[in-house]
């Protein structure tokens, strides 16, 4: 039994059943957990030894139904253990792995239990069942297949045994990257060494500095990519190159949070997990299941695209090769000098000083103004900050969101400083799911790693940081606008290489005219972005694509080369292994290392994009096809995003998205504007 004191305990009594952060302290999360899995083992074993036919009411949808208390703890804790990771938070993390692991397989193999959902399953079509119920249906077949339901009981043991060493082994790449993250940012001691940096840069350096009690001295976190955006203005290469090198180092030097062993350990066991449930490797197990549906058609998007990619990023590489060696006669281009004499070239070209874009892109102003504007033109939603909710941070902002006819939608939370007990990168994620079966709306949150300034300063952004906030409310927004019955379909409980689909197509409004002019206003004078500064941005748009389609289809293609590992190969020295990849796949160029090497590749050894780092180039099919679709037919409209809901966006994983992107589209999707938009002709 769960104390009645535990915040946990019951439903929380705050709009949309956002967690009452302000009661929750870390004692109640084990009492919780434990709670949690004992209830869910007993709704389970309810369902399991049911004495009747087995019906979708009382298996499928109380299958829904189970869970409610681990799902409430799950939803903030694991949602904490990414944006604010406390030691005793990676301790209960470690602890809960494994036993989470075991958890869902005592379910998934629990042969009464599948033996029910195989009998509705056989008789599916005389059931009756509404679209959604049946896709559910059919959704619990497969999702028990291919978790092993069926095996022989040996074999499931063994599966069993994999599954708990995969997710402690997951777990330690995460906490070991976070800690070397942190421990390799660059300390310098002098603020001439920042030359080139805007002044909020410096200041933000200066700020972080203090925190960690380095006083007088100035600090550069790390992001999560390979690349940070401090070499697009550092002057002093040296400085830049200590940076890069920081970065790529993560988990690589042979010290307690190194990750190579880890690596190898993770993709050994997935090779093995997949040749138990039938499978000749890892990428042809997971791929099976996304629209893709083999690794030839996911592969093959990749190979098709990496020759053109490389050919137009050696354009730019000799281009950069002359501007270094007028500044440094006889030096050779490196890693750390391509954003730097890149951004050297956009200004010259076109003109175009992203630094100097800064001022005009203040937080408060792009959110309110850029991203929420464009969600009101487009679908009627409008917003309201609510300052008497409790947060988990302070400096988390807390909005609730209302659909164009004044009902609530949810709520949505923006956590977007960098602190040391986060994670590197941007994401999204739900802390409640909508469903109407369990009468709940969203809670969701963005989180980004924008360096703070100092007190009284505002927050300025980058364009990529710009981007970046387009993007992850794209993701929000699939949340919001979901309507479906059962939470397994839930807003972004889709495929994964369709997932990132309608946050890539929000990205578009970043610079359509009525937004962009609407949030692009210097942050002191409240002038626009000159209509001639915007001008030239559009000419800059396919300036560097070599370089981008390069670095991702790099990161790609390395993700499915450690998976398509079967359970017979072994990998002894991780670096050969990686650099042997990219040669074979033709993108292993020395000045532009993939998106994320190996040891610090978090979406693929510690997060759901195991075999799925191609979905990113995947959804940009549907994405840039969607986006000449909206152009086409006038851009920013209600009767354009209402469109947008009703066939795709409103449906969450309740359809076949392939299908409900035809239906939203009125034909398959096609290449064509993928390749124009990264200048990549037609081959």
């Amino acid at each position: 039994m769960i104390s009645p004191d535990n915040p946990f305990a019951v439903p929380s009594e705050l709009p949309y059943e956002l967690p009452p952060f302000d009661r929750i302290s870390e004692e109640h999360y084990r009492p919780a957990f434990e709670a949690g899995l004992a209830e869910h083992t007993t709704e389970i074993e309810r369902i399991a030894g049911e004495q009747a036919e087995p019906t979708f009411d009382n298996t499928i949808a109380a299958l829904e139904r189970a869970g409610a208390l681990l799902d409430r703890v799950s939803g903030t804790f694991f949602n904490l253990v990414g944006s604010d990771a406390t030691e005793e938070i990676q301790a209960i993390q470690a602890e809960l792995a494994p036993r989470l692991a075991a958890h869902s397989d005592a379910i998934h193999l629990d042969p009464r239990l599948f033996a029910r959902i195989d009998a509705l399953h056989r008789r599916r079509g005389e059931l009756g069942l509404a679209p959604e119920e049946l896709r559910l249906l059919e959704r619990r077949h497969t999702d028990f297949r291919r978790a092993g339901a069926g095996l022989p009981d040996a074999e499931q043991e063994k599966l069993r045994a994999l599954n708990e060493q995969l997710s402690s082994l997951q777990t330690r790449f995460a906490q070991n990257l976070l800690r070397d993250t942190n421990e390799l940012a660059v300390v310098l001691d002098d603020a001439a060494e920042l030359a080139g940096l805007d002044e909020g840069a410096v200041a933000a350096a200066a700020s972080v500095a203090a925190e960690r009690g380095l006083d007088g001295k100035y600090v550069l976190t790390l992001t999560l990519p390979t690349a940070q955006a401090a070499l697009e203005s550092l002057e002093n290469r040296a400085v830049r190159e200590r940076v890069f090198t920081a970065s790529v180092s993560r988990g690589n030097r042979d010290n307690e949070f190194d990750n190579k062993a880890v690596v190898t350990e993770i993709v050994r066991l997935r090779a093995e997990r997949a040749a138990l449930l039938g499978y000749p490797n890892h990428a042809s197990y997971v791929i099976e299941d996304e629209t893709a549906k083999t690794l030839d058609a996911a592969s093959g998007l990749l190979e098709r695209l990496a020759p053109a990619a490389v050919a137009n990023a050696n354009v730019e590489a000799a281009e950069l090769q002359r501007h270094l060696e007028a500044d440094v006669p006889g030096a050779t281009l490196q890693a750390w000098d391509w954003a730097f004499y890149a951004e050297k070239v956009r200004r010259e070209r076109y003109d175009v000083d992203t630094a100097a874009l800064r001022p005009y892109f203040e937080l408060d102003r792009v959110l309110q103004d850029g991203v929420f504007f464009a969600a009101n033109r487009l679908y009627g939603l409008t917003f309201t900050e609510r300052h008497d909710l409790p947060k988990y941070r302070d400096e988390v902002r807390i909005f609730e969101v209302f659909d164009a006819d004044g009902s609530g939608l949810g709520l949505f939370l923006m956590d977007y400083y960098a602190r040391d007990s986060k994670r590197g990168g941007a994401w999204m994620n739900n802390f409640v799911d909508q469903s109407r079966l369990l009468g709940k709306r969203t809670v969701v949150v963005n989180v980004l790693n924008v360096s703070k300034p100092p007190a009284g300063e505002p927050t300025l952004l980058s364009l990529d940081q710009v981007r970046t906030s387009f993007h992850e409310f794209g993701h929000a927004l699939h949340s919001l606008l979901s309507g479906v019955e059962f939470p397994a379909f839930s807003g972004t409980n889709v495929p994964r290489d369709f997932v990132e689909y309608p946050s890539q197509v929000n990205e578009m409004w970043l610079m359509w005219p009525e937004v962009l002019a609407n949030y692009a206003k210097h942050h002191v004078t409240g002038e626009p972005l000159p209509a001639a500064q915007v001008a030239k941005l559009k000419d800059a748009e396919q300036y560097g694509e070599g370089f981008a389609t390069t670095e991702y289809l790099a990161a790609a293609l390395l993700d499915l080369a450690w998976h398509r590992i079967g359970p017979g190969d072994r990998v002894d020295d991780v670096q050969r292994f990686e650099t042997e990849a990219l040669e074979k796949a033709g993108v292993a160029l020395a000045s532009i290392p993939p998106r994320y090497r190996t040891t610090y590749f978090n979406h693929v050894f510690a997060s759901g994009y195991s075999a799925g780092y191609y979905s990113y180039i995947w959804s940009e099919v549907l994405d840039a096809d969607t986006v000449q679709w909206f152009t086409e037919n006038s851009g920013l409209k209600r009767e354009n995003g209402d469109h947008f809901r009703s066939t795709l966006l409103g449906r969450g994983g309740s359809v076949d998205p392939m299908a409900a992107f035809e239906a939203f589209r009125g034909r398959a999707p096609e290449i064509e504007p993928l390749l124009t938009r990264r200048g990549l002709g037609n081959g």
